[in-house]
């Protein structure tokens, strides 16, 4: 009798360290390695780091909803009132209102409306051939050469949104021709620690529609990536890393307070089959 007891208490006990042993070795495959969370890390064996870093941009073409500011001048500025309408607005409105207000909306056919030349067709145009066409409209509608006629196109602000795992979601405007992804999120507060920056989403506008891209932001390659530079209207999606559903240690502090509470769970268990 005393031998049937001492073998089902052996056998409690060797199933609880069974159980034990694989919630340990759950929780500490479930902290977050060091790795996971270093942007730009050389990941391959190239010898001069100068030739891995190297940005890449294909000037940017206009498309549906981008708004555009348009500066025109001449030698005698009040020829070109009209057509500089920034600054009429409320003053006391952002500096992204009013660009919305007075600048010029790319419609859903790809034209903007200028006064005194109507609409045009900008789709697919850089902001430089813009200014060409523009340019050119005038010298043949409104001007000759020696008004000495200067125009300039730009964009009134880059705006995309931040979604997912990063400290503040929603869409931000940046006035800046050029903006990389690090500098895209670190407007909105970094990637949390339980976001994966090796798989981050880019949703990008297309004329023939969207399209979702990859990019590795752990990897010192992604400045030779065509995403590394944001584009108007992109949206940023960091996906939850697996360890956030599991609701397990992500740090090396919450992983030893998990071990710690299951030690004491298996000197309680242990306890209990001695009584």
């Amino acid at each position: 009798m005393r031998y049937i007891c001492e073998s089902t208490r052996i056998l409690k006990m060797n199933r609880i360290l069974l159980v034990i042993g694989l919630i340990v070795t759950t929780v500490l495959t479930s902290c977050i390695p060091h790795k996971d969370i270093v942007y730009l890390q050389n990941k391959t064996q190239a010898t001069d780091s100068l030739q891995v870093m190297v940005e890449q941009q294909k000037p940017y073409r206009i498309q549906i909803n981008d708004i555009l500011n348009v500066r025109i001048k001449v030698l005698d500025q009040e020829n070109v009132t009209i057509f500089n309408p920034i600054g009429e607005g409320n003053l006391n409105a952002s500096a992204s209102e009013r660009a919305y207000f007075d600048g010029f909306t790319v419609d859903t056919h790809g034209n903007i409306r200028i006064p005194e030349l109507g609409n045009i067709n900008v789709l697919g145009f850089t902001t430089q051939e813009l200014e060409e066409l523009i340019k050119a409209k005038l010298l043949e509608e409104q001007f000759k050469e020696t008004a000495n006629l200067f125009v300039t196109v730009k964009l009134s602000g880059l705006r995309y949104t931040a979604m997912g795992e990063v400290g503040s979601t929603g869409s931000q405007v940046l006035f800046q021709d050029r903006v990389n992804i690090y500098e895209a999120i670190a407007n909105v507060g970094d990637i949390e620690v339980t976001g994966d920056r090796k798989d981050v989403l880019i949703i990008r506008q297309y004329p023939q529609g969207q399209q979702i891209h990859h990019v590795d932001l752990t990897d010192v390659n992604v400045m030779q990536s065509p995403y590394y530079y944001i584009q108007p209207n992109d949206m940023i999606y960091v996906k939850p890393l697996k360890q956030k559903s599991w609701g397990t240690g992500t740090t090396g502090r919450e992983t030893l307070t998990a071990i710690v509470g299951v030690i004491s769970l298996v000197s309680t268990l242990l306890v209990l089959t001695r009584l």
